[in-house]
């Protein structure tokens, strides 16, 4: 990642963050160490890599020309040991603790005029284990950015160096004329790359228009006494579930699809129990889940947020496992065919081709309304299925956090590691008072899928 502007799609997420709905992505690492687990030592350690990760030293900083514009750059002062803080658990903590101490630490959003992340420590787990809490801000990584930046956090993992570069003056007017200069210095490449624009244009203006009438056409007011839908609050509730990837495979291996397919279907099973204990109507129940699709292209890993997304429609009131597996393949084959670049689902596409100072006026005002188009977000994190250490001590699990949108009562981010798919629920505390029926449902909704005839 490199200074420069701040992209518009990166723009949106700066500007849907919201005291009771901040924006930053999150993950929950717990390690087993092999000797007796010095804190302080660990938070040094972190800080020493996070000082060498590029997209780490970077901070926003708001431009007065172009309007509404802002630059990445990286502060004179920075300090990564700024950003590394250390917690201790009333021995021995267990997953439930842990969650509960994750919640708090989460709940705040991030100092916008600093670098946009955050590490954790938290000791006193146990069998001596420790966690470390990552904090990223959207604007600065989407799911496959927040792994690479991790990745630089762990033994053995040295972090690409972004080119070096000139850094642009401080003062504002001088800081303009900078840019103005750089542009000048390179009119044949201005000129290609505004021919090369302009060729596009018709058939990007026309996808354009269709993600935003496709947008339109699938808005609805949500049930108002749909439990998926609340109050906007700060206040935090965090699940944090195993589910045994073998039990998976398996079910996929006898009914097919893929693992995200499966994964959908055992939501939707957790979401249809936890509605039933709640005495929710479930006739004919959908919930509409947004599902994140990234869109970075072969040898742009660095970039920032690359996205698309599907919409789902989720069969929670079918009572049939079976046939709520197909109806999950169903509907995510016709978002597949259909592709990222079209329908509802595809609205950040729409929101990287708005300019940053639509996103200033629009976004607040469009954060409230994540209602109208979906329900809740479900993300799966690609992880790479390799050990890990960090300062030796072996990664055991690894729980990934999606933003809450303001007006969501939930959401779910999953992702694959070794032996164990991980599931991390946030909840809106006010309006979730019951999460661990909804962690308990998650493993019956897989014996459900596993108990089935072939």
């Amino acid at each position: 990642m490199k200074t420069g502007e701040v992209s518009a799609l990166d723009q949106a997420f700066l500007c849907l963050e919201q005291d009771a709905a901040p924006m930053h992505l999150g993950a929950v690492a717990v390690f087993a160490p092999r000797r007796p687990v010095q804190p302080q030592r660990l938070a040094e350690v972190l800080a020493e890599r996070a000082q060498q990760i590029p997209r780490l030293r970077l901070r926003i900083r708001s431009s007065w020309f172009p309007p509404g514009h802002a630059r990445w750059e990286e502060p004179p002062d920075f300090r990564a040991r700024d950003h590394v803080h250390t917690h201790q658990l009333p021995s021995p903590g267990g997953r439930e603790e842990l969650a509960v101490l994750v919640a708090e630490l989460n709940s705040p959003s991030l100092d916008l005029s600093r670098p946009l992340w955050e590490l954790h420590v938290i000791t006193g787990l146990d069998g001596a284990r420790f966690a470390v809490l990552v904090k990223l801000h959207h604007a600065l990584a989407d799911g496959c950015g927040a792994v690479e930046a991790g990745l630089g956090l762990l033994d053995g993992f040295t972090p690409d160096w972004a080119p070096r570069q000139t850094t642009p003056p401080s003062d504002p007017l001088l800081d303009a004329a900078w840019r103005a200069v750089g542009m000048l210095s390179r009119p044949r490449r201005l000129l290609a790359d505004a021919l090369s624009a302009a060729g596009d244009l018709p058939g990007t203006l026309w996808q354009t228009v269709g993600i935003a009438s496709s947008v339109v056409r699938n808005m609805r007011l949500p049930a108002s006494d749909s439990p998926l839908h609340a109050r906007a609050s700060a206040a935090r509730r965090v699940a944090l579930v195993p589910i045994e990837r073998r039990d998976v495979r398996r079910i996929r291996a006898r009914h097919g699809g893929t693992t995200n397919d499966i994964a959908l279907t055992v939501l939707t099973g957790a979401l249809r129990r936890w509605l039933d204990t709640r005495g929710h109507p479930l006739d004919g129940l959908t919930v509409r889940a947004l599902i994140p699709v990234s869109q970075r292209p072969p040898g742009k890993s660095h970039d920032n947020n690359r996205l698309s997304g599907y919409l789902c429609d989720l069969p929670v009131g079918e009572p049939d496992p079976t046939t709520r597996l197909r109806m999950v393949r169903a509907a995510m084959d016709r978002n597949k065919s259909a592709g990222p670049l079209r329908g509802p689902g595809a609205f950040p596409v729409l929101a990287g081709r708005v300019p940053p100072l639509v996103h200033r006026i629009a976004a607040p005002l469009a954060g409230h309304g994540a209602g109208l188009l979906f329900d809740t977000v479900i993300t799966n994190v690609p992880l790479p299925d390799i050990p890990v250490t960090m300062d030796g001590a072996p990664l055991r699990e690894l729980y990934p956090l999606a933003p809450l949108a303001a007006g969501h009562a939930l959401s779910i981010a999953v992702t694959q590691y070794r032996t164990i798919v991980h599931i991390g629920v946030q909840a809106n505390r006010c309006a979730v008072n019951d999460l661990e029926k909804l962690s308990e449902a998650l493993p019956y909704a897989v014996a459900e899928l596993d108990d089935l005839d072939s």
